[in-house]
């Protein structure tokens, strides 16, 4: 097969796979997890091989009309180079990691096969935005990710919190597409096309009236679909979706997609510098203010999903000062170790029946009871934190050299401004990721307290999965100075500088955050026992499911209590509650826009009502006041009508004589 019939085949296979899924899943259960691993891990087996034969080198570009649409045609079109190539590996891997793991973890949910056509049908719509050489066709598979993200967030639509987090990320998401969409149409209306070389052809000709404006209303959308400040607020409720869900939103799919799109029409927003200072400043923000949040958070998922706004807040602060190798390069190597973070805690959770913090630092002996997810949530913390050797170093250095590139005045696209933005806040992260990520890892696994409870080995492909994960997160890091090619011959190796600057940091935030956590502990000891000793006769391990809508199932209220072994309230001292509570932004759109919307619609409803309601009732009423007095009128008695007739004819009569001696005197 040609290169580009095997790119045809990576999307098409997992769809192909959903619509088998939902329409066999209720007929035929035992084909269900066949028809869910097979197709997508098919197709991740077609992008390895698509990148093998691309091979970073030039461009593929092939295309046919689907239909006349006027003066901007739009087409089916394929673009594959290095970044399209990499991405789609990455999807596709993570993808067929998550459905594996899935097969163990939703082993005894009823909605498995709808669960499982969902996110194969999720997996090819990020195919089909990664491989797309046109805009309207990737806006299909834009779309397509927002609409699964709905249901797969709200799986446990049982729960008031999934039901509230499903709609808020649709929402919250759709909010962003509207300009996003606008912005597409004033693109393709400068440049006469949706293809991307099109565009790409006319912004290098100078061709874009109104790349300002454009540039803006697309960032609206990426903002939304990234998780970006202000519209970063949907992916922590996100959390009350199933763990492998998590997995797959934050590592590979739907979040990934808006840096995915900046980086591929990258040279339209360099051709702004507002543009770029306003995503530097977006990338600053949600780099700093989201690691402040993850430092605070209790419920382990939480703190993963503001790592992750944190992550992109570092690939959108690369593309900030021009350099989307650099962001790429990022998302790769975060895709491989956020997802390994997310299916180890999916592990945890199922172990100890919660997703607190709180309570499983009341545990001891947890790193015994799940040693698998002991060891690759090490590592996949390790790379988070960029310590090297582990993949996050690597590629969190590339964003601070060319974040120090721009900052000195050595970039030719990215202002300086943007620079110093990008480098003072990626520091500033990287010392705070250490901080959340060793803090995660002692209360975790260093608890103290009555011993974890104990429910067996987890399902082989639940584990299996983990090492597999493993690998990347350690040695992926190790291939960038191979990876050149791929990104249009752009080295991505450390400057000493910035490595330097870079793990010092981020030792400085562990070496902090250990001995904040000692020193917790200490005082902790010196707490009566009463005040945080688990339950002796707690229940079982649960349900995800009840463990979102209890948030303390196993361990009685314990978890409602606050950690005196907690390093973060030592920390960040009188900031704690507020970035517990991620900055009141979500009280903040109460206020600004939730209050206000749902005011005008009562008083809409109060309008209606009270106003058009009461003149619709007025009316029938007084049409049936009007036919009850003329019945009864109707009597059948003719003398009554001819003394009506007579009394009526006298009326009138002297009605005329005195109008007429009114206008005689006149």
């Amino acid at each position: 097969m040609t290169t580009t019939t095997l790119a045809v085949l990576v999307p098409l296979l997992p769809f192909l796979g959903a619509v088998a899924g939902l329409l066999l899943g209720r007929t035929v259960p035992g084909f269900v997890r066949p028809l869910a691993v097979l197709p997508t891990l098919a197709a991740a087996v077609l992008a390895v091989l698509v990148a093998v034969r691309q091979d970073g080198g030039k461009a593929i570009d092939t295309a046919t009309q689907l239909t006349p649409t006027g003066s901007v045609p739009i087409d089916l079109a394929l673009h594959l180079d290095g970044f399209a190539a990499l991405a789609a590996v990455l999807v596709g891997v993570v993808a067929s990691c998550v459905q594996i793991y899935s097969t163990g973890y939703l082993r005894d949910d009823t909605r498995y096969p709808s669960y499982a056509a969902l996110v194969s049908l999720f997996t090819s719509a990020m195919l089909l935005v990664v491989y797309s050489g046109d805009l309207m066709v990737l806006l299909v598979g834009w779309e397509i990710m927002g609409i699964c993200s709905y249901f797969l967030v709200g799986h446990y639509w049982e729960t008031p919190e999934a039901r509230a987090a499903s709609l808020k990320a649709f929402l919250v998401t759709k909010l962003g597409d509207v300009p996003f969409l606008i912005g597409l149409f004033a693109l393709a209306a400068d440049a006469g096309t949706f293809r991307i070389t099109g565009i790409l052809g006319a912004v290098a000709a100078d061709a874009i009236e109104h790349p300002t404006l454009i540039a803006l209303l697309l960032l609206a959308g990426v903002a939304g679909k990234s998780a970006q400040f202000p519209l970063h607020t949907w992916l922590p409720d996100a959390m009350a979706g199933p763990t492998p869900v998590s997995a797959l939103i934050h590592a590979a799919t739907m979040v990934a997609a808006g840096i995915y799109f900046v980086a591929r029409l990258l040279p339209l927003f360099t051709a702004s510098a507002a543009a770029m200072t306003v995503l530097a400043v977006m990338a600053a923000v949600t780099m700093v203010g989201s690691a402040l949040a993850a430092l605070a958070q209790d419920d382990i998922k939480r703190v993963l999903a503001y790592s992750t706004i944190g992550q992109l807040g570092y690939m959108s602060g690369a593309l900030a000062v021009g350099d989307r190798g650099a962001a790429v390069f990022h998302l790769l190597s975060h895709g491989a170790f956020k997802a390994l973070l997310f299916l180890a805690a999916g592990v945890i959770i199922h172990a100890v029946g919660t997703n607190s913090l709180a309570a499983m630092s009341r545990m001891s002996g947890l790193a015994k009871r799940v040693p698998d997810a002991y060891w690759t949530m090490t590592v996949a913390l390790l790379a988070l934190a960029a310590i090297p050797p582990f993949a996050g170093f690597f590629s969190k250095e590339a964003v601070l050299v060319a974040a120090e590139h721009a900052a000195l005045g050595d970039s030719a696209v990215a202002p300086t401004t943007a620079g110093w933005f990008v480098l003072v806040a990626a520091l500033l992260t990287a010392l705070l990721t250490a901080a959340y990520a060793i803090r995660l890892w002692l209360l975790a696994f260093r608890g103290r307290g009555t011993e974890a409870p104990d429910h067996g080995r987890q399902p082989l492909s639940m584990t299996t999965v983990l090492w597999v994960l493993a690998v990347p997160s350690l040695a992926f890091g190790l291939t960038a100075g191979r990876l050149p090619r791929w990104f249009d011959g752009h080295e991505l190796t450390p400057t000493l500088t910035t490595a330097v600057l870079g793990t010092g940091v981020a030792l400085v935030g562990g070496l902090i955050t250990y001995g904040a956590w000692r020193h917790s502990t200490a005082v902790a000891a010196r707490t009566p026992i009463g005040a945080v000793a688990a339950h002796p006769d707690a229940e079982p391990a649960v349900s995800e499911a009840e463990a979102i809508a209890t948030h303390l199932p196993a361990y009685g209220d314990i978890a409602a209590a606050p950690d005196p072994a907690d390093p973060s309230r030592l920390l960040l001292g009188p900031l704690h509650r507020h970035a517990a509570a991620g900055f009141h932004v979500d009280a903040l759109y109460t206020a600004l826009f939730v209050r206000p919307v749902r005011a005008g619609a009562q008083l809409v409803r109060f309008l209606d009502r009270e106003v058009v309601d009461t003149y619709v009732r007025g009316s029938g009423t007084g049409t049936r006041w009007l036919g009850a007095a003329v019945r009864r009128a109707q009597t059948g008695n003719v003398q009554t009508y001819l003394s009506a007739l007579l009394a009526g004819s006298v009326v009138l009569a002297i009605a005329a004589v005195v109008l007429s001696n009114v206008n005689a005197g006149s």
